[in-house]
């Protein structure tokens, strides 16, 4: 009778510390499921991590990102690093929207519980993660809702399993002027090869793990990347782009720019820094 007091107690408590965060309702399921988000269906080759749209390595979960019964992005997370290795979508216009500030969300299926008596949040950040930290870093997202079509695809890209701790100035500096260009540059250069009326290009953003943690828990990347392909309506080719940066506080005065490079040096970059890269696109896009 104790023990299973016990166990209701604990099983209650796990319970409540869910319910204490908003959920995404999202699938851990093979990138199979939500194809439409890579370049040509085909998700990127990363040798021992992720290869024929699977996990090659059970602490990397692919996620179907789900919001309101859809499909929005899909994400490759790390639950020992507790962050996303990157985020994949489809940027198709940008919508005008306000920052939004709804509270961040976190993946249920993320967390196994073994008849209650599992540890909450043991393969993810949360909240408190970031609550009062010396580090100066916040939630930076990868999938950026500045790069959404609408409110709701918007309001999809605030979950935790989006975002990594970056420094705040940087993320506010440099980053979000790169995230600026891009939408600018995909939204005027890039189309639907089937339908040139439309708007269409592949994005992946990424993070580079790195030496520290936040809260003794969650890795602070030491680098970000993202990179993007698509038809270009002015070469009718297709062409891809690239940026990375180190993920360090800025100088708001010294205005720093972000290069442009190709993916081809991103690529090689990532195979010196982490792991060998084997294709992040389809070789149509590797320029």
């Amino acid at each position: 009778m104790v023990q299973i007091t016990v166990k209701m107690m604990l099983i209650s408590g796990s319970v409540l510390l869910l319910l204490a965060f908003p959920a995404v309702i999202s699938e851990v399921v093979d990138f199979s499921e939500c194809s439409e988000f890579f370049f040509e269906g085909k998700s990127p080759v990363i040798p021992g991590v992720l290869e024929n749209s699977l996990s090659q390595d059970n602490r990397y979960k692919t996620i179907c990102q789900k919001y309101e019964n859809s499909y929005r992005f899909a994400t490759l997370f790390d639950t020992t690093n507790k962050v996303p290795v990157f985020s994949a979508y489809k940027f198709t216009a940008a919508a005008q929207i306000s920052r939004l500030r709804d509270g961040w969300m976190i993946e249920l299926q993320l967390e196994l519980f073994n008849d209650g008596m599992g540890v909450p949040y043991a393969n993810q950040a949360i909240d408190e993660d970031y609550f009062y930290n010396n580090q100066n870093v916040g939630r930076g997202h990868l999938f950026p809702s500045c790069h959404s079509p609408d409110k709701v695809f918007a309001q999809s890209t605030f979950t935790l399993t989006n975002t990594v701790p970056q420094k705040e100035s940087f993320n506010s500096g440099s980053w979000n002027r790169m995230e600026i260009e891009t939408k600018d540059l995909m939204g005027k250069y890039c189309v639907d090869e089937m339908d040139q009326n439309k708007v269409l290009a592949h994005v992946l953003t990424g993070a580079v793990p790195g030496n520290n943690k936040l809260n003794e828990r969650v890795n602070i990347p030491s680098f970000m990347w993202m990179t993007f392909c698509c038809y270009n309506n002015s070469s009718q080719s297709w062409i891809s782009q690239a940026y990375w940066a180190p993920n360090e506080d800025e100088n708001k005065a010294d205005n720093i720019t972000i290069a442009e490079r190709s993916l081809q040096e991103l690529q090689e970059f990532l195979s010196t820094k982490w792991v060998k890269i084997t294709q992040l696109f389809d070789n149509s896009c590797t320029k």
